[in-house]
């Protein structure tokens, strides 16, 4: 491989995402030369990532054919495993959606090898009629992910453990296992934020997730900070009531048993409710949840404000420790913001350090589709690394 030739192509590609520019603007955006722009603009016409968009007139000089991206030639693929559905949503190069499903299934029960065939069949389904096939795959996962290795190594809610997910996809796909990433779903979500949520444009960020359990993800400088075996993030297990529920660590009191989907609802319903049915999936029992504090169900609203409390004294000791500049609540949390964020900031607010006063607490305006977003960002980023993963065609600009 050429590097330099590749790195010129990434450079024009990437730069192309901001939308059309003229052979010109490319040299002087990139630092390359107008003559080695326009070689470089034919071949990414050849391989059907560019193409000509018109012309920039005005000035002295004569009008300029602009290029923009094309992407006719490549998708990317974004597939979300959680304990009680899969998802699957397919975007070109510009992030735009081109097909997206969901199912509703008992995840744990269909186990890993059926669950990996489920998961391939919804893939399968939402890829273009065009026979267009991805240039990379980011697979969303509850749970411990050696991001390095695309192993999932626990995944508690799944019960699954040292899951090759990336080799076991990649046979079902007929594709590289290097074309296949796996992540955590919070690292994805706060990616999702840091590209198209609240996090854009902002330098430090913390996203925290709800769902079955509780997740986090932090955005430094624009990278994810992962930890040194890639665990970061699990707050889920920060004590936040010494005195409370036994959690399945081994703890007592960890915000999961406060903020798991389940504790919350065990809160605000008694058993046999509707809130407590699982084939309403995640969505289903938190949308009627949020139905009933509208209505002024006082067990439900209690309930929720609770959750505030656990989520601000757990918050209070993440921001001491991160200064982040913005807090997202994401998954369930998101769809609950507007009586979340009170109380959370009430938390931050008592904490003497005061670090908390000058933190920003958003619900995510994606929900719980930031892991998908996060996803398919860096499902097509494996193409803007390396343009030459498209191979030549006949055309150009």
């Amino acid at each position: 491989m050429d590097s330099p030739r590749v790195a010129n192509l990434a450079a024009l590609l990437r730069a192309l995402r901001e939308g059309p520019l003229s052979r010109t603007q490319l040299a002087a955006r990139c630092g390359i030369t107008k003559a080695a722009v326009s070689g470089l603009v034919t071949e990414l016409s050849e391989r059907g990532l560019v193409r000509a968009a018109g012309v920039l007139t005005g000035g002295n000089g004569r009008p300029s054919q602009l290029v923009e991206l094309c992407g006719a030639s490549a998708c990317g693929l974004a597939l979300s495993i959680e304990a009680d559905r899969f998802a699957a949503v397919a975007v070109d190069l510009n992030g735009r959606v081109i097909a997206e499903e969901a199912e509703v299934a008992d995840v744990p029960a269909l186990g890993l090898p059926r669950g990996m065939d489920e998961l391939a069949l919804l893939a399968e389904r939402v890829l273009p009629a065009d026979g267009r096939r991805p240039v990379g795959v980011t697979i969303s996962v509850p749970g411990l992910v050696d991001s390095a290795a695309s192993v999932l190594r626990f995944a508690p809610t799944l019960r699954w453990r040292d899951a090759e997910i990336a080799d076991l996809m990649a046979a079902r796909l007929r594709l590289p296992a290097d074309a296949i990433a796996v992540d955590n779903e919070a690292n994805l979500g706060a990616i999702g934020e840091s590209v198209a949520g609240a996090g854009i444009g902002v330098r430090e960020l913390f996203y925290l997730s709800g769902g079955i359990g509780v997740g986090a993800g932090l955005i430094s400088a624009g990278s994810v900070l992962r930890g040194a075996r890639g665990f970061a993030g699990e707050v889920g297990h920060v004590a936040v009531d010494p005195n409370g529920d036994q959690c399945p660590c081994g703890r007592a009191g960890c915000l999961e048993t406060k903020a798991g989907l389940a504790a919350v609802l065990r809160a605000a319903a008694p058993p046999g409710d509707s809130l407590h049915d699982p084939a309403l999936g995640v969505d289903g029992r938190v949308t009627l949840l949020r139905e009933r504090v509208l209505r002024g169900d006082r067990r439900a609203a209690t309930a929720v404000l609770e959750l505030g409390v656990a989520l601000g004294i757990a918050l209070s000791t993440v921001v001491d420790v991160l200064d982040p500049d913005v807090v997202v609540l994401g998954g369930y949390f998101a769809e609950l913001g507007a009586w979340l964020v009170e109380p959370i900031r009430i938390e931050l607010a008592a904490r003497p350090l005061g670090t908390g006063a000058r933190c920003r607490v958003e619900p995510s305006p994606l929900g719980t589709a930031a892991p998908l977003k996060g996803a398919a960002h860096l499902a097509t980023e494996r193409l803007f690394a390396d343009p030459t993963l498209i191979p030549l065609v006949e055309a150009s600009v």
